[in-house]
């Protein structure tokens, strides 16, 4: 007989006219968790359930492409304990009062929900919730910078697909909810079976393009070594600083040969070489998302100079920064 499993309610609450994928993406990484869950049913005590509830007094919530999403209802209608709460899109066409409800029942709900996450523009309306402050956070590339601005008290990272500060995440945007959502079933599930939904819904590691953001961050996800994944995400937040082999294997506790090779072994790359293609993929981002001097991304990305800026670019990109930028700026436009 097949023991009782504790559910897990996922809701995903819905903005009108907001993006459809980001709601949809996130729901089929669940649902298809949900489909395959008799692979580890055994080794866990529960399982998920999925939600789309409607920021406004009605089930059919329109999205900016036109098709509208029925909805089970209004998010206060909820009768069940939410254990992961994820926001999608920007309540932009809600009215004031229906909008101040909204955030005092997010407040509420904030203090017994296990997570609470957004995708693209639902960072504002944590934000607004004050469930930001002092917090790092991100929202699609288009909207960092309004973000930074209207709520000076987040920490807004510019170059990240989705980060983590506590119980709360937030996603960069459109198509990365999905990422985020892998990384909740990999909190819950283990790495192995992320992995093994990312491969059902043919998720790749390296998402190329403007929306990318850290494509190496995503190299090293398959890494089963805990103290490499450690080191990883350590040399993420501190790309501006010297980091010497000596310094990264004092973070975790190793000596400097048997550190360097552990690495090689795990991420089959160098630490140089792999800080190093960090460092451009973050030059990469700015270069599109920013009108940064090349002496100013340099500086931020670590590469100090715009000289070694632009030799390494050109070594690993094979172009100048000049011209990526020139060439992706001028595709936006065209967009």
């Amino acid at each position: 007989m097949n023991k009782q499993l504790k559910i897990r309610h996922i809701v995903i609450l819905v903005a009108p006219d907001s993006t459809l994928l980001t709601t949809v993406g996130p729901l089929e990484v669940f649902a298809k968790t949900v489909d395959q869950f008799n692979l580890i049913q055994d080794k866990v005590d529960f399982n998920y359930k999925t939600h789309v509830v409607s920021m406004e007094n009605t089930k059919l919530i329109n999205t900016s492409c036109g098709l509208p999403i029925l909805t089970e209802g209004c998010y206060d209608e909820i009768d069940y304990p939410i254990d992961t709460l994820m926001i999608t899109g920007l309540a932009r066409h809600l009215e004031e009062s229906s909008m101040n409800k909204m955030l005092e029942w997010l407040k509420q709900q904030s203090k017994t929900i296990r997570r609470i996450c957004s995708v693209c523009s639902g960072a504002f309306i944590l934000a607004e919730a004050g469930l930001l402050d002092g917090k790092k956070a991100t929202a699609h590339w288009s909207k960092n910078e309004e973000l930074a601005q209207s709520y000076p008290l987040i920490d807004v990272q510019i170059a990240r697909i989705f980060i983590k500060d506590g119980n709360v995440y937030t996603a960069a945007g459109i198509t990365s909810g999905m990422d985020l959502a892998l990384a909740l079933i990999e909190e819950d599930l283990g790495q192995s079976f992320a992995l093994h939904i990312a491969r059902w819904l043919v998720l790749y590691l390296k998402r190329p393009g403007n929306q990318s953001q850290f494509s190496a961050y995503l190299d090293y996800k398959s890494i089963g070594n805990p103290s490499m994944r450690k080191v990883c995400e350590w040399i993420l937040e501190h790309l501006r600083e010297d980091l010497t082999v000596e310094a990264l294997a004092e973070h975790v506790a190793m000596s400097p040969r048997n550190f360097a090779r552990v690495f090689v072994r795990e991420l089959r790359i160098t630490p140089a070489k792999f800080i190093n293609k960090l460092r451009i993929e973050n030059a990469c981002q700015h270069l599109i998302d920013t009108q940064f001097s090349l002496d100013e991304i340099a500086s931020y990305c670590g590469l100090k100079t715009a000289e070694n800026l632009r030799r390494q670019f050109i070594s690993f990109m094979e172009v100048t920064p000049a011209q990526y930028r020139k060439s992706f700026q001028s595709s936006l436009v065209d967009a």
